[in-house]
């Protein structure tokens, strides 16, 4: 039983994206741009539309999203994420296949955080004996 309205929240690295799903002609908004105007890349937009193309809504679902932090390949997962946790919502039936392609695991490889006394995440001072 599909809901009016579903959200989601995805997450890919420093980006955070909060998703909307309703009802409509297959609009895709973010941060109140068009998917087109926002990501230019054709790649990005695969990316953000995935769930919709897996589960054959792509016309029949608006989406409204808002990401912020991180660069726009972050952001694209991010909304990538938030859209298949809003349809989920949005239609419990449609876990199996969301599940099948990997959508609904959040991806959580982040940058390694630097460490005091040091240069780098793994990088060293070097070593001197004397």
């Amino acid at each position: 039983m599909a809901q009016a309205k579903a959200y989601g929240t995805g997450r890919r690295k420093t980006s955070v994206a909060r998703v909307w799903v309703t009802s409509g002609k297959g609009d895709i908004k973010i941060n109140s741009r068009t998917v087109d105007n926002y990501f230019k890349r054709a790649l990005l937009l695969n990316i953000v539309e995935k769930p919709l193309n897996v589960v054959n809504k792509r016309a029949e679902i608006d989406v409204v999203a808002e990401v912020e932090g991180g660069g726009i390949m972050g952001q694209a997962g991010a909304i990538q994420h938030g859209i298949a946790r809003a349809l989920l919502q949005y239609d419990p039936e449609l876990r199996l296949v969301l599940k099948k392609e990997g959508l609904l695991t959040r991806d959580a490889r982040m940058k390694e955080r630097k460490k005091y006394g040091q240069r780098g995440a793994r990088a060293r001072y070097q070593f001197s004996k004397r």
